[in-house]
């Protein structure tokens, strides 16, 4: 149970995080794509997708909590083969993108696809109790 709680504890900051970076990147749009380039034609491609990819951080924040936890309670193989699932996901997603269009916003949202695979499986795991064993990722599969 105190597993739990810390684990909540940690979402809620992850959440409060993935916002917080959410705003600020939001805030600097105009700004922080300059300390990279000056190129217009490559600001404005990162103008298409700046949005999409800075709220992107709010479904992150919980996902790297919950890797957190997840990892604290040695739940390795479960983190491995849904992570590889994810990039999976991710990767047809992207390659998708490559070959019919869809530029960096569409690169993005195959990174959030993953993203959202990696976050299902992860409040999967944590709603049940498998992973509060000590030492599970060692011994138990999926």
């Amino acid at each position: 149970d105190e597993a739990r709680a810390y684990g909540r504890d940690l979402v809620t900051w992850g959440i409060g995080g993935g916002v917080v970076l959410a705003l600020l990147l939001i805030a600097g749009g105009d700004v922080l794509p300059r300390l990279l380039t000056d190129d217009p034609q490559v600001l404005a491609v990162i103008a298409t997708a700046w949005w999409f990819a800075a709220l992107g951080h709010v479904m992150n924040g919980p996902v790297f909590a919950l890797d957190g936890v997840l990892m604290g309670a040695e739940d390795f193989a479960y983190l491995r083969t849904w992570t590889v699932l994810a990039a999976v996901v991710g990767g047809v997603a992207g390659q998708l993108v490559a070959t019919f269009g869809g530029g960096l916003l569409g690169l993005w949202v195959a990174v959030q696809a993953m993203m959202l695979v990696r976050l299902v499986s992860l409040v999967l795991r944590v709603r049940g109790s498998a992973w509060t064993r000590t030492g599970a990722g060692l011994v138990a599969e999926p």
